[in-house]
């Protein structure tokens, strides 16, 4: 299963570099993580509880970095186990390039399963896989812009100069 896709982050590419490679950023970003620890070094070991279909399991795997090169681009390559539920592997290829507003974070994703999984059938595990993917960049993009803000919330509480998402971005890039 193959999938390709880009976002528009309104963020620097440093603060986009340094979360890609941040354990509390993948925590959080994540869907269905339990606990991600390790670095970008030594890599990541994660366990993530997810719902394939009728399927429920608890994978717990390991996510190696390689390919760095700073600010520019990166590959993850990921192995989740999730007992007899079978298994997961993938990767995923990550290119930054600043743009007027932040940065375009592009990526290519790789993923296969297998065990009870691969028999639910391809089209509800790309489906799901697709889903994944999404949902984490769209995780990350709101970790690193705040949440979208609607115009009814715009105009019943007043802006407090933006100080949850500065919060939050200390917490997710340690600084």
């Amino acid at each position: 299963m193959h999938m390709s896709d880009q976002r528009e982050i309104a963020a620097p590419v440093a603060e986009v570099w340094a979360a890609l490679l941040s354990a509390d950023t993948l925590l959080a970003c994540v869907p269905g993580a339990k606990e991600v620890t390790g670095n970008a070094d030594e890599g990541f070991e994660a366990t993530v509880v997810q719902k394939v279909g009728p399927v429920k399991a608890t994978f717990k795997g390991k996510v190696d970095l390689s390919n760095l090169v700073e600010g520019q681009s990166l590959t993850l390559t990921g192995e989740g186990k999730g007992g007899a539920a079978g298994f997961a592997k993938g990767g995923a290829d990550v290119t930054l390039a600043a743009t007027e507003s932040g940065t375009l974070l592009t990526y290519d994703v790789e993923a296969k399963v297998g065990g009870k999984l691969a028999q639910l059938g391809s089209r509800l595990i790309d489906g799901f896989a697709k889903k994944m993917a999404d949902q984490f960049f769209t995780n990350f993009q709101t970790a690193l812009e705040g949440p979208a803000e609607t115009e009814d919330a715009t105009e019943e509480a007043p802006s407090e100069g933006g100080g949850e998402k500065k919060g939050l971005l200390k917490r997710l890039t340690g600084g």
